[in-house]
């Protein structure tokens, strides 16, 4: 992998990884006001958490053509 995408990825990685904690945080502290935003933010939680794994599986993809 070249430094170049490895930058982008642990990049996009921290990115990710703030958006799951922050909404992991947000719905553990009661932030919800009612069940439909509940409900959207774990959907929300959910998709963040697919796109994580695919970034990592893609990382070590990469890695492994190195």
């Amino acid at each position: 992998m070249s430094l170049g995408q490895d930058h982008i990825l642990i990049r996009l990685h921290k990115f990710i990884t703030e958006q799951l904690n922050d909404g992991a945080d947000h719905l553990a502290s009661g932030g919800a006001r009612n069940f439909d935003e509940y409900s959207r933010m774990v959907g929300r939680i959910e998709g963040i958490a697919m796109v994580e794994r695919e970034l990592k599986d893609l990382s070590s993809k990469l890695e492994d053509d190195d």
